[in-house]
């Protein structure tokens, strides 16, 4: 009587199979992860720099961090956890501001991301 049944061979070859499909998927699904993240602190810049914008409205000058973070504001837990960031004033007798987010953990590979008072995002094809 004969038994039904997969042969070792068949069942290597059906995880030969899965691991290839694996390490060509594995890499694409990281890559979407990081522009993922990537696109939600793309958003928290733009909210911070409106904010920077009214701030300026009201009082003549840009915020510093501290003063944006006074008024309310926070990173949400889903960019904080793989960015930092930091708002640099200008120098000038021209008000400026540039806001830098830098990456960290998983993301840290990314680089930075920066967008300053005029609009200008940088690097840009990461815009």
């Amino acid at each position: 009587m004969r038994q039904a049944g997969f042969t070792l061979i068949e069942l290597m070859m059906v995880f030969a199979i899965i691991a290839i499909l694996a390490l060509i998927a594995f890499p694409s699904y990281q890559d979407h992860i990081t522009r993922g993240h990537r696109t939600a602190a793309q958003a928290q810049m733009m909210d911070i720099a409106n904010r920077q914008q009214q701030y300026f409205l009201a009082n003549r000058t840009y915020a510093t961090k501290a003063q944006i973070e006074d008024s309310g504001y926070a990173l949400p837990s889903d960019v904080s956890s793989h960015y930092g960031y930091t708002i640099t004033l200008g120098t000038t007798a021209v008000p400026s501001f540039t806001i830098t987010f830098e990456p960290k953990g998983s993301q840290a590979s990314d680089g930075n991301l920066t967008l300053n008072h005029e609009g200008r995002k940088t690097p840009a094809e990461k815009w």
